[in-house]
């Protein structure tokens, strides 16, 4: 079912390029904010220089910026947005909930509602714990692992990008600065399907490692039965399995990819989604675990998770509205569909120009990633800076995809189209070079110890 359509759009794109608003708000932010932003992800050295700047309002998946510029937005609030922007059935939720209170002195029956939904719909969910963000919920996780085990080290997937900024993870990282070497030392990195790198730290460091934190999948399918194999691997070594689905929950599969791939672990994590952009986060776990973050036991007490606006009302109503149009409307069919539909598209349009060893579409179609190479194989992040360039001059906003369900194949037409241009100044750039087409500096990687 579809709630929004875009506005109509010529087969000829008017190439955006004003964007004095937004480049004034810049200056002023990055003198009052570092980085100039809240969101490393959101920074301007993620962006080309045409992007917009500053984002002031969205419907469905079309968002404006601060200068009147419409964009066809692919990246969804950093793929917090599942349904639409300003959808309206999680619009009437929060707005029911705000004229009651936002926050009180005890809890809110609201804690109850959604926590119920989750154990009825999450495999491992018995329990459950609420946040405002990733960070805070994953660190509780490891946290609890640790009280149950009585151990230190965790064990976490090196191939999978980000899990806290907190110092156990971010000290493992290239921006590490301001992190004792003792705080990230007890973190040990091992491979997706490679489950000899994880029996080796088990070896290493027996009767030391507490959990094993991990995401279900992220663009690599797991192979060979891998998510059993480490949850068995964790189990005969006495540790807990941690599944941080921040991405995967609610985009491959209702009750998260653990349900996909049939894997249930000791305790998950899901934020972003859960949402529709409203700040939710639920650390959910098997009871025995939670329980020791509780009041009913007499083991030593794990201050699990205590945070004044943990449990807004207004943003646990949207996570109840959010999760029930899910399921009702099917949204995780719709966004494999669109989202298929779109990487078939990239594919075979890059193939038709003859950029098939270098721009590709991967990854499941739930969650697909574009990948841009040079003419050596390698990923390359001037190129990458081109082709987000072009899609922007022509109204399309694709840092990532997060397919939500307001995306219908109209969008996906419509991104084809600016696409076609798009690819065929990337095929002079990689003839001639990438600098001679870029109007600004090449994107950068988050994760990189110096600006």
């Amino acid at each position: 079912m579809r709630v929004y359509m875009s506005l109509p759009v010529e087969s000829k794109q008017k190439r955006i390029s004003t964007f004095e608003r937004s480049r004034e708000l810049a200056r002023r932010a990055h003198r009052l904010i570092p980085a100039g932003c809240h969101t490393y992800s959101k920074g301007d050295d993620q962006f080309p220089l045409n992007a917009p700047g500053f984002i002031e309002r969205g419907r469905g998946c079309n968002v404006w910026d601060v200068d009147g510029n419409e964009f066809l937005d692919w990246g969804m609030g950093l793929r917090s947005v599942i349904l639409g922007h300003g959808y309206p059935r999680v619009l009437e939720a929060v707005a029911g909930q705000l004229v009651k209170g936002t926050n009180f002195t005890r809890p809110s029956p609201v804690e109850v509602e959604l926590a119920e939904l989750l154990t009825e719909l999450i495999p491992s969910a018995e329990m459950v714990k609420f946040a405002k963000n990733g960070s805070d919920v994953t660190s509780a996780a490891v946290r609890m692992a640790r009280a149950y085990t009585g151990r230190d080290y965790i064990a976490f997937c090196k191939d999978h990008p980000f899990f806290s900024f907190d110092d156990w993870f971010i000290g493992t990282t290239p921006p590490n600065a301001g992190v004792p070497e003792a705080a990230s030392s007890q973190s040990l990195a091992f491979r997706y399907n490679d489950i000899a790198s994880l029996e080796k730290l088990f070896a290493e460091y027996p009767n030391q490692i507490a959990g094993v934190i991990m995401e279900p999948v992220t663009i690599e399918p797991p192979e060979n039965g891998f998510l059993a194999e480490v949850r068995d691997l964790a189990h005969k070594h006495g540790a807990v399995l941690i599944l941080d689905e921040m991405i995967s929950g609610f985009r491959w599969h209702a009750r998260g990819a653990q349900s996909y791939f049939d894997i249930v672990p000791d305790m998950s994590t899901f934020g972003k989604a859960i949402g529709n952009g409203f700040s939710v986060a639920v650390l959910v776990g098997r009871r025995e675990i939670m329980e020791l973050g509780g009041l009913k036991h007499d083991q030593p007490r794990v201050f699990l998770l205590s945070s004044t606006n943990g449990a807004e009302t207004h943003s646990l109503a949207a996570s109840v509205a959010t999760i029930s149009e899910i399921i009702e409307k099917d949204v995780v069919a719709h966004v494999w569909k669109i989202g298929k539909a779109l990487q078939d598209g990239l594919n075979n349009l890059a193939g038709e120009m003859g950029l098939a060893d270098y721009v590709n579409c991967i990854g499941y179609p739930c969650s697909p990633l574009i990948v841009t190479k040079d003419r050596d194989g390698q990923a390359s992040m001037p190129l990458r800076t081109v082709f987000l360039q072009e899609m922007i001059a022509q109204g399309v906003l694709i840092p990532y995809i997060a397919t939500s369900f307001s995306h219908t194949q109209k969008e996906v037409d419509r991104t084809l189209e600016a696409a076609t241009q798009a690819l065929d100044v990337y095929a002079r750039a990689l003839d001639e070079g990438a600098d001679k087409y870029l109007v600004g500096p090449a994107v950068k990687p988050v994760f990189r110890k110096y600006n």
